[in-house]
């Protein structure tokens, strides 16, 4: 072991909006020392997610808020350190939910080991992780997994919505992705290969739906909030589902959301064309995890799948890019690299 202090991240103030770098502080501890039957990790990659906004309280979400000095928590990719459990000997990488910190000791019992030669380490948080897991169960356990039809996916340029495109094309859909700003559309259009994209910051968005849907739309994976879904409302087809899977644009508020009430025209729809909506949380789902990686590992080797990554360098970086992760100026999935 190379050092003798552990950095922490943790939670410094309630954020108002969106979280700034102000929200976090580091401090320092000594590195744990594992027990009997215990590992100490060492943290390569630290996993930055959406979610990790709503844990830090005064958000839009049901979900208990951290304690002020409390560790951020997130998923990781480690090393073992050091060992005293057999399963898991001195080098295994494994992914583990030890959170915004360069060192951990773990039992074992949240511990998944992974294989390096299947694919860079940090896809253990991306493609191959929650976020990949959430894409394939919106996909094949909430909309229909046999595909067909137009499917629109909104924050398509994200790190979840990148991934839910190609399955979607994978499960025979015609794809839209909707994200904002040119370059995005373009990595849609050029890399992904959706059929058609939407650019929602262009003046003349609704006009470029439009065009994306002519039959109308069959299938929604909405990750972005109430905006979305009224300018996805007049297109939608009857029996049309929605999958939804977060409220990004929402996320940071508590109070009403301002503007005309658009509720009875919701329900009018979800009555007259028999709309299916339906919100789902990956932790319900985690039960997934071996058909899920059973398919999409096969997919990855097989060249079926790419995946983006925006990753930021040293542990030092880690509050500055969270911060600019709701500013939607990342492609794919927001890592750091701590080693």
């Amino acid at each position: 072991m190379s050092k003798a202090v552990n950095r922490r991240i943790v939670l410094a103030s309630r954020p108002n909006g969106n979280p700034t770098e102000d929200d976090f502080s580091v401090v320092e501890q000594a590195v744990p020392v594992p027990g009997d039957g215990e590992v100490l990790l060492r943290n390569m990659f630290i996993s930055l997610d959406p979610y990790n906004r709503i844990v830090m309280g005064n958000a839009a979400s049901d979900a208990p808020a951290l304690d002020i000095g409390q560790l951020m928590i997130g998923m990781t990719v480690a090393v073992v350190e050091a060992s005293n459990n057999p399963a898991f000997p001195v080098g295994d990488h494994v992914v583990t939910m030890s959170g915004w910190q360069e060192y951990a000791v773990s039992d074992g019992t949240d511990l998944r080991t992974i294989d390096p030669a299947q694919a860079p380490l940090s896809a253990s948080l991306g493609l191959l992780g929650h976020t990949g897991l959430t894409a394939w169960v919106g996909l094949t356990e909430v909309l229909d997994p046999k595909g067909g039809g137009t499917l629109v996916v909104t924050a398509a340029g994200g790190a979840v919505g990148s991934v839910a495109v190609q399955i979607g094309k994978l499960r025979g859909y015609r794809v839209v992705g909707v994200a904002g700003g040119a370059e995005k559309s373009r990595y849609l259009l050029d890399v992904l290969g959706v059929d058609a994209a939407a650019d929602y910051l262009a003046p003349d968005f609704a006009e470029q739906l439009a065009r994306a849907v002519p039959d109308g739309i069959d299938g929604v994976f909405e990750s972005v909030g109430a905006s979305m879904v009224e300018a996805l409302l007049p297109h939608l087809n009857v029996n049309a589902k929605i999958a939804v899977c977060g409220l990004m644009s929402q996320i940071g508020k508590v109070e009403a959301a301002p503007g005309p009430d658009r509720v009875p025209d919701l329900l009018r729809a979800v009555l007259y064309r028999t709309l299916t909506i339906r919100g789902f949380t990956i932790n319900d789902h985690l039960a997934a995890y071996p058909a899920f990686l059973s398919e999409v590992g096969a997919w990855l080797a097989e060249g079926k799948l790419t995946y983006a990554e925006h990753v930021v360098d040293g542990f030092d970086a880690i509050p500055a890019a969270y911060a600019r992760l709701f500013g939607g100026r990342t492609l794919g999935k927001l890592v750091a690299r701590v080693a």
